[in-house]
């Protein structure tokens, strides 16, 4: 049950930046992104670990980023355990924190939960942290398996969550 949530416009929070570190959650975003785009959450054979429509969608944000003159890096997560944004561990938070102190803003693609994790991460930085996405509902998802190896996620419903 991965929250569906979407991109918001955050530009004019990125005012007199000249670097961002994207920090994406690889859970809820890559979920809605392959239900959106109707493409495979997971490819076994190709990207174990990485939803391309989801890899699309930070490309894209770093080119945005750069046509404005900021530079970006994406904050990455290699290890299964690393994915879920909301719950790192302490020492994943203070990689964050280490990557972060060389940026001037951090920018959180995933839900609220994800933007709180990584303000109490960098609360003793300058680092702005700034909310890349919204949460517009709860996704109720049937995977669906699909030769050679590709998970699909088909959205059954979206429960919208009140603000």
């Amino acid at each position: 049950m991965p929250f569906y949530v979407e991109e918001i416009d955050f530009a004019s929070e990125l005012s007199g930046c000249r670097s961002v570190l994207i920090v994406p959650c690889r859970f809820c975003p890559a979920a809605s992104a392959a239900v959106k785009n109707s493409k495979p959450y997971i490819e076994f054979f190709r990207k174990l670990l990485k939803t391309d429509s989801y890899e699309l969608q930070i490309s894209k944000m770093q080119s945005r980023l750069e046509k404005e003159g900021i530079k970006s890096k994406v904050f990455r997560s290699n290890v299964l355990h690393q994915f879920v944004l909301c719950m790192w561990t302490e020492g994943r938070r203070q990689k964050l924190l280490k990557e972060a102190t060389q940026h001037e803003a951090a920018v959180v693609m995933g839900c609220e939960a994800a933007v709180e994790t990584v303000t109490e991460a960098l609360k003793s930085t300058d680092c702005r942290v700034i909310r890349g996405m919204k949460t517009e509902g709860i996704m109720n998802v049937m995977p669906e398996f699909r030769l050679p190896g590709n998970i699909f996620l088909k959205c059954m419903g979206i429960t919208r969550v009140l603000r």
